[in-house]
């Protein structure tokens, strides 16, 4: 099994999109989730590191630049999800990541109280 580590990136970009209110709470994630076309488009566009601060994981184990190594995606690319958000805490703790389980969580409980 993979062992993920906290992607400090990604969870300091989803905490700056979710207190500038660049958020959705609507849409569901099956629908939200950003296409591999959009993915190619936001690599060429900024990179690996661009496309990994989209992501509350890494894999320490997986190339750097591949995709491969970034996983449990919090947004559209645009915007943080709320959905996404759950869906991600939902497969770290069903996958044993607790780290993971937990940015999730806090990040949800930051986009909750932002909302008010």
């Amino acid at each position: 099994m993979t062992t993920y580590r906290v992607n400090d990136a990604g969870v300091r970009q989803a905490r700056r999109l979710i207190d500038a209110g660049d958020v959705d709470v609507d849409t569901e994630w099956s629908d939200a989730a950003p296409s591999a076309a959009h993915e190619n488009d936001l690599i060429d566009a900024h990179g690996y590191d661009g496309y990994g601060a989209w992501h509350l994981a890494v894999d320490p184990e997986a190339s750097e630049d591949t995709k491969k190594r970034y996983a449990f995606p919090y947004g559209d690319l645009r915007r943080v999800n709320r959905a996404a958000l759950i869906h991600a805490k939902q497969r770290a703790v069903q996958n044993d990541h607790p780290e993971v389980a937990d940015a999730a969580d806090d990040l949800l409980r930051r986009l909750d109280d932002r909302r008010g």
